[in-house]
């Protein structure tokens, strides 16, 4: 708030006294939102995965063309964002396979 009280103009125009003021900014914003995606990765992840696992049958879900399923389930339905999209694109699928580490591991956090 005193960053915005500091910088910016009532009629909505951000003032900074020099270059560098406003290079430190955009460098201190863009660190913020990295860390804030950063923190935000194990979410994603686990609606990505639930979404995969619940949206699989086309006969059972919401919209039968995956196109629709995807953009109004998941991307809408979850309010992604493109940094969001690119972590559902690195996730790994094989994590979803059944296995017995798996199972052992739900046990162990108290959940089957």
């Amino acid at each position: 708030m005193d960053d915005r009280n500091e910088t910016a103009h009532p009629n909505g125009n951000i003032f900074f006294s020099t270059q560098a003021a406003l290079d430190d900014k955009i460098t201190e914003v863009l660190r913020v939102v990295a860390e804030i995606q950063a923190h935000s990765k194990p979410v994603i992840e686990h609606c990505f995965g639930e979404f995969l696992l619940q949206n699989h049958d086309a006969d059972t879900r919401e919209y039968a063309d995956d196109a629709d399923q995807i953009r109004e389930v998941l991307i809408h339905g979850n309010y992604l964002s493109k940094k969001d999209i690119e972590i559902c694109l690195g996730f790994d699928v094989e994590t979803l396979a059944p296995s017995r580490n798996r199972r052992d591991a739900g046990v162990a956090c108290g959940s089957r």
